[in-house]
């Protein structure tokens, strides 16, 4: 079975959408990302209460990439941000 993860977001950040990428400034610490291609999706997957599997799932339907190639991808993303404290991670079951 795929690890699912609940993601809960702990901070937001301000997001400004620049052609096609967004650039997210965290003005508590000075810094700001660039979010480009398929982190642009997720991003705007995370509402608060997301599971990482239907971000796995749509993003599947988006790119008709595989299953695996995604999830891992997701992850990762997931876990960067979450090393950034933009987010907690919690495993479901």
């Amino acid at each position: 079975m795929a690890e699912n993860y609940r993601i809960n977001v702990l901070k937001k950040l301000d997001v400004t959408d620049l052609a096609g990428e967004k650039v997210m400034i965290d003005f508590e610490t000075g810094k700001y990302y660039m979010l480009t291609g398929s982190a642009n999706d997720i991003w705007d997957m995370l509402d608060g209460n997301e599971e990482s599997e239907s971000i796995v799932n749509a993003l599947i339907d988006i790119y008709e990439v595989d299953a695996n190639q995604c999830r891992d991808g997701v992850l990762k993303f997931l876990k960067d941000i979450e090393k950034l404290g933009v987010v907690s991670l919690e495993k479901r079951d």
